[in-house]
């Protein structure tokens, strides 16, 4: 992987929260945008792909199940044309203006999802990230790792409409995963690895200890 040139934006904090899906990173969002802004913080959640009245076109298109057709580099592509919408519209403004950025995904999973789990080069997929990213990473990033077994049997309790991504066979989710982990092992300075399979209350505790790094 080219080397990394990617910089922060001064002013707030940029949290993403990544992980294969059923990893309930999407929970531990909401619970961590409760707390804080509870205590008086300026929260701003956006997700990806969506976030924006552009970028949630963009994102009924790529988890729409008739779209199945849909190539693994019109995939990317999608996810990052939504991503650079996000970044400009929402992102960067936010941080800029002092508030805490939670972001339910980020370029991470971009590299997982379709570097490691499609077996597009990662290194195209670096600098497509780079682009769509204005050039900004994450000030912390917290990987929920599970494994695709315990998350397709959390996958299956749950009686709700599954999309393209979801649907996927499970061997594509261990990729997924397996990716993930190598990028959080290249940057262990940005990444914060979670059991996701801990208790609920016990993974917001340790995401508040590290979060409260920041707020001093």
């Amino acid at each position: 992987m080219a080397k990394d040139k990617y910089s922060k934006i001064p002013g707030g904090l940029f949290i993403s929260f990544e992980g294969i899906d059923y990893c309930g990173k999407s929970t531990q969002v909401k619970l961590l945008a409760s707390r804080l802004g509870s205590e008086g913080y300026g929260i701003l959640v956006v997700r990806e792909p969506g976030g924006t009245q552009i970028s949630e076109k963009i994102r009924d298109i790529l988890l729409d199940n008739a779209n199945l057709k849909l190539a693994a580099e019109a995939e990317l592509l999608l996810y990052e044309a939504s991503r650079a919408q996000l970044t400009r519209e929402l992102i960067i403004p936010g941080k800029d203006a002092g508030k805490i950025v939670l972001s339910d995904r980020y370029f991470d999973s971009s590299t997982a999802y379709q570097g490691y789990g499609r077996g597009l080069d990662i290194e195209s997929i670096h600098k497509m990230n780079m682009i769509a990213s204005a050039g900004i990473k994450p000030d912390t990033t917290f990987l929920f790792d599970l494994p695709a077994e315990t998350a397709q049997t959390r996958y299956a309790s749950v009686p709700l409409f599954k999309d393209r991504l979801e649907e996927e066979k499970i061997d594509f989710h261990r990729r997924v995963r397996s990716g993930f982990l190598a990028i959080a092992a290249a940057e262990p300075f940005r990444f914060k690895i979670l059991d996701a399979d801990d208790d609920i209350e016990y993974i917001s505790g340790k995401i508040y200890t590290e979060i409260s790094q920041f707020l001093r």
